[in-house]
């Protein structure tokens, strides 16, 4: 990679309610010692370029949580398993439009984390907030 930031990528939180619903399912799978994976039908073209990189998470068209990248595996039928940590670490509410499957996401295009403690929308509700920011007031 020569120094350049992880490529990362993008998946819809397809199912969930929401982003509580998703921290849900998360914790649920943990307790019953699951492996966090993501399966996919072939290996990313880029994986080399992802390692550090994380997995950003849409729900209801704005961004919300990262997971981030393990590595991958090789599963049955020639599909690819994406091994994600067993956390979920809030971000920016930043609108983002909805697609099938994953997408690469650059270090620069990528939403930043939210202060040590901090939700999406702590300060003003969720929804509001990724209003602002797709208007460029936040």
């Amino acid at each position: 990679m020569d120094g350049m930031s992880p490529l990362n990528i993008t998946k819809i939180a397809y199912g969930c309610d929401g982003f509580d619903d998703l921290r849900a399912r998360l914790a649920a799978r943990i307790e019953r010692g699951e492996q966090i994976v993501l399966t996919t039908r072939y290996m990313p073209k880029r994986a080399d370029e992802m390692a550090g990189g994380s997995l950003y998470w849409i729900s209801q068209h704005r961004f919300g949580l990262r997971q981030p990248l393990v590595g991958f595996s090789e599963l049955e039928g020639g599909r690819c398993g994406i091994v994600l940590a067993p956390v979920l670490i809030p971000v920016e509410p930043r609108p983002r439009r909805a697609h099938q499957g994953w997408r690469y996401l650059s270090a620069e295009d990528a939403p930043k984390d939210l202060p040590e403690g901090g939700e999406a929308g702590s300060q003003i509700p969720v929804a509001l907030h990724a209003e602002l920011a797709a208007m460029g007031l936040i």
